[in-house]
């Protein structure tokens, strides 16, 4: 038996940021970092709270460390927080989750029943919608996920205005992230129907509105498809869950401090011709994985009149919208210092295979296997 099911109320398109209206007379935690604070936007947010009690803590950084969530439980209960609002990216609405959960277990406030937003600035994550954050243990370098149906947001916001001023850097990188969540959870082991449907729709957004939103951070329609493409492929994974893309990526992101997003989309194109194993075929059949690549291909209506033509050519688009996105190919244009990744390439395989991420990978991977995926992006 599968479940899909989402309980967050999703409010989306120009003028979301109205849904706040509602929240009145109530004591607020915004949950946010110093650039929203600057850039004016926790300012915007707080002009739609009615007779409100407003508390900031802006404390959030990228990748969060376990340090930053207990100084937020602190600032929530020294503001005896009714309701929260997290706004930012990803790391901000992870942090907001993880200080939620905390103050849960260590304040014994009923957490569960307050009123929460997530406010996304940044199309990326789709954690506004899902039951996961990523906390990072800074002194060891290991990311952590976390897992639990009570992160899930109530609610929602998703206005594209909000997402206009990310730099195009971001915007790439938050990107493939999407399209990274979207086809690792249609070729999942937990794939099922429904999530498929949210995979094919969101890919086939990012596809056509990245660009657009890269070229032109203005552009509005392409904000509003990337958010919107981001909370289904969120909506998707939340589902079916993810693979080795990502457990990868939570390795020697942790490690070597390369955006999220950034580092998937570097490892997306190898880990697809790992999962796909076109040399691996069955009865005249291929993979599962390969069979389903090329089916995307067909929706995006490049050449795939067979399976093998289909997965090439859904990779080739794949690194060309890499290059279009300015995404380095290997770590070595990226600036690593490769000797130092020699050096780590154990812990950070044996990391990869035990992320929780890794156990919904189409393709089981050996130590040497997954080694051979890291050797592919040094460059």
């Amino acid at each position: 038996m599968q479940e899909f099911s989402f309980s967050t109320r999703i409010f989306f398109g120009e003028g979301a940021l109205e849904r706040l209206r509602r929240v009145e007379d109530r004591r607020v935690l915004i949950v946010t970092d110093r650039f929203m604070v600057q850039l004016g936007t926790i300012e915007r947010v707080i002009s739609y709270l009615t007779r409100c009690q407003v508390s900031v803590f802006d404390g959030v950084v990228p990748d969060p460390p376990i340090e930053v969530v207990a100084a937020g439980v602190k600032a929530f209960e020294e503001c005896q927080a009714e309701t929260v609002i997290a706004v930012g990216g990803g790391s901000t609405i992870d942090a907001a989750k993880a200080i939620r959960a905390i103050a849960k277990k260590v304040l014994q406030v009923e957490t569960d029943k307050m009123e929460c937003f997530a406010v996304p600035t940044t199309s990326g994550t789709g954690s506004e919608v899902t039951d996961y954050a990523v906390i990072t243990d800074s002194a060891r370098g290991v990311k952590y996920p976390l897992d639990s149906q009570a992160l899930r947001p109530p609610v929602a916001i998703l206005d594209p205005y909000l997402t206009a001023s990310a730099p195009s850097s971001v915007t790439a990188d938050a990107g493939m992230d999407v399209l990274t969540h979207a086809l690792e959870a249609y070729v999942s082991t937990n794939a099922n129907d429904f999530s498929d449907a949210m995979c094919e729709k969101a890919i086939s957004l990012v596809f056509r509105f990245l660009p657009l939103a890269y070229k032109d951070g203005g552009d509005l329609l392409a904000r509003t498809k990337m958010q919107n493409a981001s909370c289904m492929a969120g909506l998707a994974f939340n589902s079916a869950g993810l693979g080795i893309n990502h457990s990868l990526a939570h390795a020697i992101g942790g490690k070597l401090h390369i955006a999220h997003g950034r580092i998937n989309a570097m490892l997306l194109p190898k880990v697809m011709a790992f999962n796909a194993d076109l040399s691996h075929v069955v009865g005249g059949e291929y993979t599962v994985a390969a069979r389903k690549y090329q089916r995307i291909a067909k929706i995006m209506d490049f050449p795939a009149a067979n399976v093998r033509l289909g997965v090439s050519n859904l990779i080739r688009e794949i690194e060309r919208l890499n290059h279009t996105l300015k995404i380095p190919s290997t770590l070595k244009e990226w600036g690593a210092d490769l000797a130092s990744v020699r050096e780590m390439q154990g812990e950070l395989v044996s990391a990869a295979l035990a992320d929780a991420t890794y156990a919904t990978n189409p393709r089981r991977a050996n130590e040497e296997e997954a080694a051979a995926l890291l050797k592919q992006i040094m460059g």
